[in-house]
């Protein structure tokens, strides 16, 4: 599957306004700038495994396509959502829990580079992974 493997950060666009519009406070958004986060994944049918590694935390989470689960971000916020494939994207639609507002996501991937968007309270940023 195009999404399996180990991919490691590489750069951001917009990423610290993105986060600002999430809440997330400035000593937060300051250090998640330098992250170095590395997302190794899994997919076998409609099942996948992502596994989170960063400068703050390591996390594996398991969903299947098309099913809700609970998540939450590294800052704390609790999101509930699912992702579903379209076309060759993963498309994930989250619902924070403390204000029901919407966060928006989708992985995609391009050579040897998986990009993944992230859209919330109109404030869009992608962040770019290569392959390890």
């Amino acid at each position: 599957m195009a999404f399996d493997g180990t991919w490691k950060v590489e750069r951001s666009e917009n990423y610290e306004n993105f986060m600002e519009a999430m809440g997330v406070n400035i000593m937060k958004r300051k250090l998640a700038a330098h992250d170095n986060l590395k997302n190794t994944i899994q997919q076998t049918g409609d099942n996948f495994s992502v596994k989170e590694s960063s400068t703050f935390r390591t996390i594996e989470i398991k969903f299947t396509l098309g099913v809700t689960f609970d998540y939450s971000l590294a800052d704390g916020t609790e999101l509930t959502g699912a992702w579903v494939m379209e076309g060759d994207k993963l498309v994930g639609t989250f619902t924070r829990k403390d204000n029901g507002k919407v966060l928006k996501t989708q992985r995609e991937v391009h050579g040897d580079e998986l990009v993944l968007t992230y859209l919330y309270e109109g404030v869009e940023t992608k962040r770019y992974f290569k392959k390890c």
